[in-house]
């Protein structure tokens, strides 16, 4: 039995929610929402603008929703059929659906997401909901898995986000919504009428004789909610993550059904809308997802909308925080590696076509007048122990190449003296604003960045400014 460590909010938790759901206290969370791989068979990547908002070549793999038959789904089936922690009748159901699907892709989804819905159901309060977002890919599947985890009994809602926007077809009927199943834990369940009234129409005609059931607050709004999505030229809200959902949406949820004072718990935060809505309206919130990308991009997403003093207000858990750390990191994710390096310097990561030794970009103001003029420091992270010169010499022809203004090499080991010399021999960039010399060519090492060290670069522009995204040349948009 996992030791339950309890709420600790306002918390982003790095990492896979199966290992960080056991960690949390049971009964200790108010609302749950979940928008998790819709099994669309797609690879998704995060797309960006320059930060002039002149369309970028950047791009990279957020996450894939491909599920296929494993011996990892075949481990999972086995514990969810025979461990005496699984509640008898979801056993039983999983054994029904393993006869009907057998070993197939929509099977290894269904044993990827059982297991973290009991852990889900575990964690609710007795008072809770939980709003799981689907699409008609799985949702059916997903509905039946939800009767078994929480209870037929329990199941509240079917609520379809309309969003009148999408491809066309010439051959099907325009795919227009999403599903959203809202279960409770209980029949003594939270939620506040009041933030979810709508005015009645204007063409009611209310007898006196019944105006005691009209609520002058208007009236309980419906389950099929007309939100917009995101415009795709919306340069305020849209961060480029692929699934990104707009924080009107996660506001009704939150402020209808978290007390103030409550805990938000998003297990698959992406991009972090959940979070952001909690933030908003000054519930606590759990978020946790198990790409770096996504816990980095909803950092600077607090902080560009609240302030740096928000950083204050929540921790960081799963992140390296010493050399430790940082080796480990290295040794289980060598890509997660390099864009945490990334981050520490407040650069933007990239693994863009032709970008070979790039692992992200420094964007910097190189005069103040407008339009503005950005300037570049390329970025190369090196997990290895194994360092020499070259790689210096192959930084500094990336710099030439690609028209940048400076490179940063960021090593996880203490540098060659000969890698320092090198670098020393590359020179100065003069800034055009303020004539202040900064060396084209600088190596740092995570252990230097971990103590806040940072490179000697004009003032850094925000990373994942005036983000937009697309999925890549096999994936299904969404919308």
């Amino acid at each position: 039995m996992p030791h339950r460590l309890g709420i600790v909010p306002n918390t982003l938790y790095y990492g896979d929610n199966l290992d960080v759901l056991p960690r949390i206290a049971t009964e200790s969370v108010d609302l749950i929402y979940l928008d998790p791989p819709f099994k669309s068979d797609a690879q998704y990547n995060v797309l960006f603008r320059t930060s002039r908002g002149d369309p970028s070549s950047a791009q990279i793999h957020a996450f894939g929703d491909t599920w296929k038959w494993s011996l990892e789904a075949e481990s999972a089936l086995h514990t969810l059929t025979t461990s005496p922690s699984i509640q008898p009748d979801l056993t039983t159901f999983i054994r029904a659906m393993f006869q009907i699907l057998g070993k197939s892709d929509m099977m290894a989804y269904l044993a990827m997401m059982a297991p973290r819905l009991v852990e889900m159901r575990r964690v609710l309060k007795p008072t809770g909901t939980i709003y799981l977002h689907c699409d008609q890919t799985a949702g059916h599947y997903l509905k039946l898995l939800m009767d078994k985890v929480f209870g037929v009994t329990n199941f509240r809602n079917e609520i379809i986000w309309y969003y009148n926007s999408g491809a066309r077809k010439k051959s099907d009927f325009g795919k227009r919504h999403d599903t959203i199943f809202r279960y409770s834990k209980s029949d003594d369940y939270f939620f506040d009428d009041g933030e979810v009234r709508v005015p009645y129409s204007p063409d009611i005609n209310i007898p006196a004789s019944k105006a005691h059931y009209y609520d002058p607050r208007g009236k309980v709004m419906d389950d099929v909610w007309r939100i917009p999505i995101i415009p795709q030229n919306d340069k305020h809200e849209r961060l480029g993550y692929p699934t990104q959902k707009p924080l009107a949406l996660l506001d009704l949820i939150v402020r209808s059904s978290c007390p103030m004072g409550g805990v938000v718990l998003d297990p698959f935060c992406g991009c972090g809308t959940a979070v952001d809505a909690a933030q908003q309206v000054q519930r606590r919130w759990v978020g946790i997802d198990i790409a770096y990308i996504a816990i980095d991009l909803i950092r600077n997403r607090l902080v560009g909308r609240y302030g740096k003093d928000v950083l204050k207000t929540f921790s960081l858990d799963g992140i390296p925080q010493d050399f430790e750390g940082a080796d480990a990191l290295a040794e289980s994710n060598k890509i997660d590696f390099e864009r945490w390096a990334v981050s520490l310097v407040k650069g933007q990561p990239t693994k863009a076509s032709g970008d070979e030794g790039v692992d992200g970009k420094i964007y910097f103001a190189r005069t103040y007048k407008e339009p503005l003029d950005v300037g570049t420091c390329v970025v190369s992270v090196k997990g290895g122990d194994n360092l020499y010169p070259g790689m210096v010499r192959d930084l500094a022809g990336t710099v030439s190449g690609s028209g940048a203004q400076m490179g940063l090499l960021i090593t996880r080991v203490e540098p060659t003296e000969g890698m320092k010399s090198e670098a020393s021999k590359h020179g100065s960039y003069i800034h055009e604003a303020t004539g202040a010399l900064y060396p084209v060519l600088q190596i740092l090492t995570t252990s230097q960045l971990l103590d806040e060290v940072q490179p000697k670069i004009p003032s850094p522009l925000p990373p994942y400014q005036q983000a937009t995204w697309a999925p890549d040349s096999v994936a299904v948009p969404l919308f």
